[in-house]
């Protein structure tokens, strides 16, 4: 087993732990020295994986989260209001992208986690010479949300319908546009 599949194997065991696992135990089930556990473990952080170490040994601070994509046709005066109610809900916008037919999907990154979020994300359109990747298609754009659950993701869904934010898959639009 070679280093990054070794890394690989840390980081599903922390997963599945409740406990912290000791670095000496790690290194027996490698077959490797404790030193070498050290040197996975700072490899794997520098990887931005959160991992804690204890005096019980080693645990992975992991938050779980789900996502789901959700395709929405608004104005552009309306994208305080829609980013907000995903905010408010307890979601992360991660995303927006839009299907061109020519192109093909254009993604960029958000991360808006916050009202704030939110208000910087407007600004920054606002100071600059570019606009809304939603008005290449006619407003039609999808965002990928995470949330802590499923739940959460629903009642998104739900608060997204009732504002008729919501926008239905078209016969051309790939099924699966999460890819």
């Amino acid at each position: 087993m070679n280093g990054a599949e070794r890394r690989k194997q840390i980081i599903e065991y922390l997963r599945q732990s409740k406990d912290a696992i000791p670095g000496k135990s790690l290194a027996s089930m490698f077959h490797v020295s404790r030193q070498v556990i050290v040197q996975d473990i700072a490899l794997l952080r520098a990887k931005d994986y959160d991992i804690i170490s204890t005096s019980n040994g080693y645990l992975l601070n992991e938050v779980s989260k789900v996502s789901r994509v959700f395709k929405v046709n608004h104005t552009d005066e309306q994208t305080k209001e829609e980013l907000d109610c995903i905010v408010d809900c307890g979601g992360c916008v991660e995303d927006v992208f839009v299907y061109h037919r020519t192109y093909g999907i254009v993604r960029a990154q958000l991360g808006i986690h916050s009202r704030k979020d939110v208000e910087h994300f407007l600004d920054d359109l606002k100071t600059g010479k570019s606009t809304y990747l939603k008005n290449v298609t006619s407003n039609y754009h999808y965002h990928t949300v995470s949330a802590p659950s499923q739940i959460v993701l629903d009642l998104i869904e739900q608060q997204l319908k009732n504002k008729n934010f919501l926008a239905e898959l078209q016969d051309y639009e790939p099924m699966d546009i999460s890819k």
